[in-house]
């Protein structure tokens, strides 16, 4: 499950408004909730979920906004990119970028492939199991974190819902031309809000998290984009070294 609802300050102004006469709130205004969690707003989840799930051969790219704090509390500002191509149950191509790095994941159902282009160092490890099993893997053993590894988890009993404390439906907005439902939580130390495609596919377009465990409150903002009918070959899911590339050897995390 996502690690991470904004207690929006419009909301908060509007419950606060002393003798403020009764009004029909515009379409898309966020709603009072009698709980602390609203059930439509968890059941938005296990749709986008459910439909998630069903997406067998799709492409998906991020951009990816973060934070980091400084000793400070001054905070700086980074971006990444990620590109995926997925078959589901145990195909993937991942191709991660930023300043910093660039960096490749091949799944081909076999063999997983990590690959640093600009070092042209790349390591292997045979592993066959599903892309969800795989996610498990790299995080636990080498801490290689998968972008939009959630993706893969929604819909599924590793994405329990119970954990989260406040939820609630914060009204309609666009995410570029879509039109999406948008929704807050809250979960331990962590706020996040999620849009999601209205109609007939529920897809996450965006994705805000924050910290609250950080008084300097980072935030991490991920804009998603869909291509259900991929054209790629199979052929992606293979790799091939580059010339002049070097294979060396993943080590695991040692865990105490």
């Amino acid at each position: 499950m996502v690690r991470k609802v904004l207690a929006l300050s419009l909301l908060a102004m509007l419950l606060a408004a002393p003798n403020a006469p009764a009004q029909t709130p515009p379409a898309g205004a966020p709603q009072a909730a009698t709980s602390a969690v609203d059930p439509a707003s968890l059941q938005a989840l296990k749709d986008m979920g459910a439909f998630l799930q069903t997406l067998k051969r799709f492409r998906v790219s991020t951009e990816l906004t973060g934070e980091r704090v400084l000793a400070d509390g001054q905070k700086l500002q980074h971006t990444a990119t990620a590109d995926m191509d997925v078959e589901r149950p145990n195909r993937l191509r991942a191709l991660m970028h930023s300043a910093r790095s660039e960096r490749e994941l091949v799944y081909d159902g076999k063999t997983v492939t990590l690959y640093a282009r600009a070092q042209k160092y790349y390591s292997t490890v045979e592993f066959v199991d599903t892309i969800g099993r795989l996610i498990d893997l790299l995080e636990q053993r080498y801490r290689v974190e998968l972008p939009l590894s959630d993706l893969f988890v929604w819909g599924t009993p590793a994405a329990p819902l119970d954990k989260i404390v406040s939820a609630m439906n914060a009204g309609q907005d666009f995410v570029g031309d879509h039109l999406c439902d948008h929704y807050a939580f809250r979960q331990a130390s962590i706020d996040w809000q999620i849009w999601i495609t209205t109609g007939s596919k529920p897809l996450p377009r965006k994705l805000v998290i924050t910290n609250r465990a950080d008084e300097a409150r980072p935030q991490s903002v991920s804009l998603i984009d869909w291509n259900l009918k991929p054209n790629f070959k199979d052929t992606i899911f293979k790799f091939t070294p580059p010339k002049g590339a070097s294979k060396i050897e993943i080590v695991p995390v040692k865990t105490k």
